[in-house]
């Protein structure tokens, strides 16, 4: 896809007062990706984004909608483009975080001169998720039906009536919840355990998250 980017994009000069206080514990905690962290913040306050907590890390919004988080590892810490799929990446270095993920994409970092050096590249990834919020570009999805049964989930779901009732009531984005998370273990013993302690959250209703 051709970036979506304006030849000339307008630059928003770092202001402390665009910073959410509600969001200050995630950079000033003792972590392994401390600078890390701050310089990535700047970088992407600097592109005019709203800062908010999400998922107990810092995300930041285009009215309203996410469009790049910050969140770490144990390897590495990353942003995280929530339509990362959708960018052009010129320079190769988004990366899909396992197969199962669909819009997502990282570009991750193991020290800080990374960032520091990429500084005028992700504001650059940043400005054309932007562009791609405003313009109304959506992620095309695989539908439910196209995601892989785990094999002990199916079992469940085949001798368990009332199981397969309540998958079946679940919302669509609940149902693909469940099929990644049950498909991620390559062992078999490791994904039938996920299935079995998650039985009961099914029977409720709820989602994995939830």
């Amino acid at each position: 896809m051709d970036r979506l980017i304006s030849s000339k994009p307008v630059k928003n000069h770092f202001n402390q007062n665009n910073m959410n206080p509600k969001v200050d514990f995630f950079f000033v905690k003792d972590t392994k990706w401390k600078q890390e962290y701050e310089q990535l913040r700047k970088i992407v306050l600097e592109c005019g984004l709203t800062e908010e907590l999400k998922w107990g890390c810092p995300c930041y919004t285009y009215q309203g909608t996410n469009v790049v988080l910050i969140h770490g590892f144990k390897e590495y810490c990353a942003l995280l483009f929530m339509k990362g799929a959708l960018l052009g990446d010129a320079e190769g270095i988004l990366i899909q975080q396992t197969e199962n993920v669909q819009a997502g994409r990282q570009i991750r970092f193991t020290n800080l001169k990374e960032v520091v050096t990429l500084a005028a590249t992700l504001k650059a990834y940043i400005y054309e998720a932007i562009e791609l919020e405003k313009a109304g570009i959506k992620v095309p999805l695989k539908k439910t039906e196209e995601y892989n049964v785990p094999e002990e989930f199916q079992m469940k779901l085949d001798t368990i009536p009332e199981l397969k009732a309540a998958f079946e009531a679940l919302t669509p984005g609940r149902q693909r919840g469940y099929l990644y998370y049950f498909s991620q273990p390559k062992q078999s013993k490791t994904r039938l355990s996920r299935v079995e302690k998650y039985i009961p959250q099914i029977m409720e209703g709820k989602g994995v998250e939830d």
